[in-house]
């Protein structure tokens, strides 16, 4: 018996996912087993088996204890002198995507195939999302805390 391979049977499903009320790390976590295929019996490591997601409402996302206070986001440039950092709360007024799209990124694989899951990602930080020709799914949000 050989070992199965998807190759050009991949249907790939695309989700909506409310960030609303959620905590940033377990949507993260929610949202990368599911760019990763992880969820799917055609699962395979080296395959880029997974679904496209669009995130909502990014801007309504929630962390928990004192990280809004002391988390800081780095950036090198690669030149001498050249790293920048900016807290959390700066870069949440001014981006708030761009932190819902870290958190979930960095939890996938730090390779090309890395890199092709996190290009299914879609993030947005109102209600409105330009994809409704693809017919998305919405997922049903993990249990929301008051």
């Amino acid at each position: 018996m050989s070992t199965y391979f998807p190759k050009g049977e991949i249907a790939r499903k695309w989700f909506v996912v409310d960030a609303e009320g959620q905590t940033l790390g377990r949507l993260a976590t929610r949202v990368a087993r599911i760019l990763s295929g992880k969820d799917s019996p055609k699962y395979t490591p080296f395959i880029d088996t997974g679904d496209h997601v669009i995130v909502i409402n990014a801007a309504k996302v929630r962390i928990t204890g004192l990280k809004a206070d002391s988390k800081v986001y780095y950036h090198y440039s690669g030149y001498p002198g050249g790293i920048k950092a900016e807290e959390y709360k700066k870069r949440f007024e001014r981006r708030p995507e761009q932190i819902v799209e870290a958190a979930i990124t960095g939890m996938l694989p730090h390779t090309k195939l890395g890199r092709a899951m996190a290009g299914k990602l879609k993030v947005y930080k109102g209600d409105k999302h330009p994809h409704a020709a693809q017919k998305p799914e919405t997922l049903a949000a993990a249990a929301k805390r008051a």
